[in-house]
Formats: structure tokens, sequence, C-alpha cells
């Protein structure tokens, strides 16, 4: 469970800024700092852990269970999860550090911080997630952080409608991304890691006729068309083209 804590230190640097933030004001870095600094320091003891390549599981809280849908929140830490975790709170770290000068004296210090602290908090959650409908909703909160980021200025009509570009077409990626979601399960029969894996084998040959609905014959692998409508959110959401056009706007926050 300590592990735990390395999504939930920058989460409480969220609610200390967003609810004390108007008494911190320009001390705030020392909130926001220290938490991602020390989901850092846990992520090298967790990359101690994984290793050997022995992975870990911490259930958090069970999300669902009807007849055959069984969801729960949970965290997966594995060598590739750790590998991310370094390189988001190393990258977060920077940018925290970097926002105490970009800052400094500029109003809304505190909601600024807060905002990057929550975006750090979503991004770790996303990639420690333990299946793919919890990695679904942390991907829609990276979303959110970036429209709160970028709209940060919100009393300049530009700030604003950057804010608004950015959150709509990234809508666009993200329907491909819910469709690869819906189809994992809908193949599968689960939204979990664990047993999606498991299954990789037998139903890799599997085969989806996309023109079947109008009397047509385009077969496609299932597990290319997964893939492909998983790729969309990811052009949504780096930006690549045709989904590109929200990026040029983005510094206006």
């Amino acid at each position: 469970m300590l592990y735990a804590l390395i999504p939930l230190l920058p989460l409480l640097a969220f609610v200390i800024l967003g609810l004390f933030g108007h008494w911190i004001k320009d001390r705030s870095h020392w909130v926001a700092v220290p938490a991602v600094l020390g989901s850092f320091l846990l992520s090298i003891m967790a990359l101690a852990d994984v290793a050997g390549g022995q992975a870990l599981q911490i259930p958090l809280y069970t999300w669902a269970d009807s007849g055959n849908l069984h969801i729960a929140l949970g965290l997966y830490i594995d060598q590739l999860t750790v590998a991310m975790l370094l390189l988001v709170t190393i990258v977060s770290s920077l940018v925290h550090v970097y926002t105490i000068g970009y800052m400094h004296g500029e109003p809304g210090y505190a909601r600024f911080f807060s905002n990057i602290a929550l975006f750090t908090f979503s991004m770790l959650m996303l990639v420690m997630s333990d299946n793919f409908l919890q990695l679904f909703v942390f991907w829609e909160a990276v979303g959110l952080c970036s429209y709160l980021l970028i709209g940060h200025w919100y009393e300049r009509e530009s700030a604003r409608a950057a804010a608004t570009k950015a959150f709509l077409v990234n809508r666009v990626g993200d329907f491909g991304f819910m469709l690869g979601i819906l189809l994992v399960f809908v193949t599968f029969g689960s939204l979990h890691y664990q047993e999606v894996f498991s299954q990789l084998d037998q139903k890799a040959g599997g085969l989806v006729n996309l023109l079947g609905s109008v009397g047509g014959h385009w077969e496609i692998s299932v597990m290319t068309l997964i893939c492909l409508f998983l790729f969309v959110g990811a052009v949504g959401k780096s930006a690549q083209v045709p989904l590109h056009v929200w990026l040029p706007d983005a510094m206006e926050g």
C-alpha cells in the first residue's frame, strides 16, 4: 500500500492548494514541489521491487460487482509501469520547479500549481491503472487538466477559445479510444489487464467483418481494430496529424 502514495501525494497537494491556496498564495510551491518529489522517490523504491520481473497489484476499491461484471479500482506496477512513473515524476518535477519562476508574481499562482498537481495525479493514475475503465477515466482527467491549464488566463477570450478548442478536438480522439475499450470488453468479456492478456493467444485470430451490416465483406483482425481505435485516442492526446489543430493555441494558458 506504500506505493499508493505515488499518485496520492500530488492529489493531496491539489486538495490543499484548492482549499487553502487563497491564503498560501506565493508559497504554493512549498506544497506542490515536495509532493511530486516524494512521488519520484517512491517510484525509485518501486523500481527496486519490480526489477526482478515480478509485478505488484494493489486492490483499492470495488466499483461494480454485478453478475459477470466485476470492475475494481486498483494499481498495477510492473517494470513498464515503473519506467513510465519515473518519466512522469521526473518531467513533472522539472515543470513544477520551472513554474516557480514562470508564474512568479502572477495572479492565480496557487491555482496553477493546484492544476499541475492534479495533472500529475491523473497521469500517475493513468499509468498505474490495472484495468481499461480506470485507464479511460484518468485519460479523460488528463484532458480536463489540459483544458484547465490552457484556459488558466480565463479572463482572456483567446485563452477560453484555445481551451475549448483543445477540449473538443481531444473528444474526437477520445471517442476512438472509448470504442477500442468497448471492443476489448466485447471480445474478452473483461476490462482487467491480466484477464485480457491471459486470453490474447486464443482471441488473436478473431476477425471482424466491417461491411457485414450492408452485405459486404471486409474482414480485419479484431486485435488490429482494437489497436487502431486506441491509437486514435493517442493521436488526439498527443496532437498528431490530423488532430493537431489545438496545439498551436495551447500556449494561451
